[in-house]
């Protein structure tokens, strides 16, 4: 009995001093600590969670140790084809195509296509020999093809080189990106600004930054593509509201409210997102009112100008120049390097910790190469050019209103742009085709915020009016004008847009070319409608 009771005795101290040695090394490996109060405060808050850890860490070690491939390798189960079969089965089998063959609609768009021979610019030449005035591009205030910026870009090439051949956050930053995001910066009055590679990608990379899982986006209806990606890729609650209306959002904000208040729910990050002017049909938002919205309700706002930067105002710096709305008042304000200065990419601007955010969580900027040191350059002069040359930007509107003043008075064409606005969306008017009007319900009613569809969709036939518009859009280039349709995906957008001529207006054209510009497309929409009576 004794020398049981020793031997247990031997065993015991045994094992007291392996688990005091495991214990001393085990707390010599950095971050020990941690893991130990970690064990403990879960055993004692729930002794059956660490059991449950404890088999899943015996499983996860069995799975890693045992053999990935479970194959049979004697090979008595696998059917042997000698090299005669083998190259029957390759010459039968046919792979899938990658794409579906297009249709003859799409080849037809296609081969309409007008191709440019050199440089594009107001009056470009095209493969057919022909030179044309271009209402198709997005040249607001004539920066493409500025001969000081081409100086300057040549010289930024030979410098730098063409690519940066690396992300931001790694080794593709350089002095020329940074001069460039303190330029935004100091442009809109804002404390730091961010640059993108490429413009599509900045604001849906910008949502899914700042709004996650639980927290709760009001979104425009008529927002565009690249805004619905960011909506998707956040996970956030969407809530949406009819298109520009401000009495629709406010309504949306408060049912947004009174459902938090009534499951007791937490408060959770906010955001009102929505762009200056709309891509879709030219429409404006009223940014006075949406700061004033914003405040009342506490919600950051996210407002993207990508059409809107670099085309009103009067020098132009957006919405919020033209407003006179102080920028710090917009919580993330996303524009288009690309569309608004000539160059690539886009920016993000606001508050230093805005900024410094993305540095870390937003994809594009994290995962993307920078844009090339030429065009960054190229940006940066374009900035000083508005800025020391507002008449560009009075040019522009005067070009505007020469157009408007010749397209307003037509029949046959409906105009949803401001007044204000660059980029004229022309649709056909309804009467004219005498195709089926959507049903008028009741006014009063509020669309439901959880769908995106509004409560009184507008009715309209896709094929028969892209067609119509196509044949207006050869018919103009015949004559000598280059103007182009929205395009649309229309099998992956949220929402139909109703099909449109997009006109680009731009600075660098006389008052002369944009009206005879104008009057070729009065008269293309003239005849090709007027077939249609």
């Amino acid at each position: 009995m004794s020398s049981s009771s020793q031997s247990l005795e031997l065993l015991f101290s045994f094992l007291s001093r392996s688990y005091a040695t495991a214990e001393t090394n085990f707390f010599k490996i950095p971050g020990s600590a941690v893991v130990a109060r970690y064990v403990q405060s879960s055993h004692q808050n729930d002794p059956g969670r660490t059991l449950l850890e404890l088999i899943l860490i015996i499983f996860a070690i069995r799975t890693l140790l045992q053999s990935r491939t479970r194959s049979d390798q004697s090979g008595k189960h696998f059917i042997k084809f000698d090299k005669k079969e083998i190259d029957e089965l390759v010459d039968e089998w046919q792979p899938e195509p990658l794409g579906q063959p297009l249709t003859p609609e799409e080849q037809a768009h296609l081969a309409s296509v007008p191709v440019i021979v050199g440089p594009t610019g107001p009056k470009p030449k095209l493969a057919s020999g022909k030179t044309v005035i271009n209402l198709a591009s997005y040249n607001f205030t004539g920066l493409a093809g500025n001969e000081e910026i081409k100086s300057t870009a040549v010289d930024t090439l030979k410098k730098y080189g063409l690519g940066s051949c690396g992300p931001p956050g790694f080794y593709g930053t350089q002095d020329v990106h940074m001069q460039l995001e303190k330029d935004i910066a100091d442009f809109l009055g804002t404390e730091a600004a961010i640059l993108y590679s490429q413009a599509f990608s900045t604001i849906s990379s910008v949502i899914p930054a700042f709004g996650k899982r639980g927290d709760v986006i009001v979104a425009d209806r008529g927002a565009n593509f690249a805004i619905q990606k960011g909506l998707q890729i956040s996970r956030c609650t969407i809530r949406w509201y009819d298109h520009n209306d401000m009495d629709s959002l406010e309504h949306v904000l408060e049912t947004v409210e009174k459902e938090r208040r009534k499951r007791r729910g937490p408060l959770t990050r906010r955001f009102i997102v929505t762009e200056g002017i709309f891509d879709h049909d030219g429409s404006m938002s009223d940014l006075p009112k949406l700061v004033e919205i914003k405040k009342k309700y506490k919600y950051r706002l996210i407002l993207d100008e990508s059409i809107s930067f670099g085309s009103v105002g009067r020098t132009g710096r957006g919405l919020t120049e033209l407003y006179n709305v102080p920028a710090s008042e917009v919580d993330m304000l996303v524009g288009s390097v690309a569309t608004g200065l000539a160059s690539c990419g886009g920016f993000c601007a606001g508050s230093h910790v805005v900024v410094n955010h993305q540095r870390i969580n937003g994809t594009s900027f994290v995962f993307s190469a920078s844009m090339p040191a030429a065009l960054s350059v190229a940006a940066s002069e374009g900035i000083s050019i508005l800025r020391n040359t507002p008449s560009i930007l009075t040019t522009l509107q005067e070009n505007i209103r020469a157009v408007r003043a010749i397209l307003d008075r037509v029949d046959c064409i409906t105009i949803p742009s401001h007044p204000a606005s660059a980029t004229i969306h022309l649709q056909i008017r309804w009467p004219t085709l005498q195709l089926p009007m959507g049903t008028t319900s009741s006014p009063g009613k509020p669309s439901n915020p959880l769908s995106v569809k509004p409560r009184d969709p507008p009715q309209f036939n896709v094929e028969v009016e892209e067609k119509l518009l196509q044949d207006i859009v050869e018919e103009a280039l015949a004559q000598g004008v280059m103007i182009t349709r929205a395009k649309r995906l229309r099998d992956q957008e949220l929402i139909d847009v109703r099909p449109s001529i997009r006109l680009a207006i731009t600075a660098a054209l006389s008052r002369k070319d944009c009206e005879k510009a104008a009057s070729v497309v009065k008269a293309a929409f003239v005849k090709v409608i007027g077939k249609r009576r």
